[in-house]
Formats: structure tokens, C-alpha cells, sequence
């Protein structure tokens, strides 16, 4: 199954990319295909910039996937866009406790 990784980069971008990171290995171990924008676009965009785009970019890759995951306990603007556009989509959204990642 291809899940879409849903979680905070804004704020402490350090500590929020390895805790993406952590959330990918997570999906991997359940035997899923996960996908993150935000720990490939930022590698190529500038995100003071074009943040719009790595957006834009990550909500197409959306329509591929098969659930979204929600690793967070706030909900940032942007995670707000995703996961709007899922509910949009009929994308299952699935909230997961970082304690259990």
C-alpha cells in the first residue's frame, strides 16, 4: 500500500526530519510504500521561496497514494492542506500516535 506521510517540517526542521524520517521507516516495517514531499522537495526547492511548489508537487503525488498517515498531535497549515485534499480525494486519513512509532 502506498501511504502518504503526513507530519509538521516548519519550526525545528532538524528535529521534524528525522522524526519524518522515523515515520517513513515506521511505514516501511509495516510492509508499506511510503511517500514524504516534505523530505524530498526541500532537497531541491527553496523553502522560502517555493514552498507553494513542493506543495502543489506533494498533493499530486496524493492522488497515487492509498491512505494518508497523520503523525502528529498539531496539525500544521500545510498538513491541514493535505489532509483536506484527501478527504477531498476519499483517501483514507489515518491518525497514528508517535508513541507508537
Amino acid at each position: 500500500m502506498n501511504v502518504f506521510i503526513c507530519s509538521p517540517y516548519q519550526g525545528d526542521i532538524e528535529e521534524n526530519t528525522k522524526s519524518a524520517k522515523r515515520y517513513m521507516r515506521f511505514a516501511i516495517q509495516q510492509g508499506h510504500t511510503p511517500f514524504a514531499p516534505h523530505l524530498l522537495y526541500p532537497q531541491v526547492l527553496d523553502e522560502a521561496t517555493e514552498r507553494n511548489k513542493g506543495m502543489e508537487l506533494g498533493l499530486q503525488m496524493l492522488k497515487l497514494m492509498d491512505e494518508l498517515w497523520v503523525f502528529s498531535r498539531e496539525i500544521s497549515i500545510g498538513m491541514w492542506q493535505e489532509i483536506k485534499a484527501a478527504q477531498e480525494l476519499e483517501i483514507p486519513v489515518c491518525y497514528i500516535s508517535t508513541e507508537e512509532v
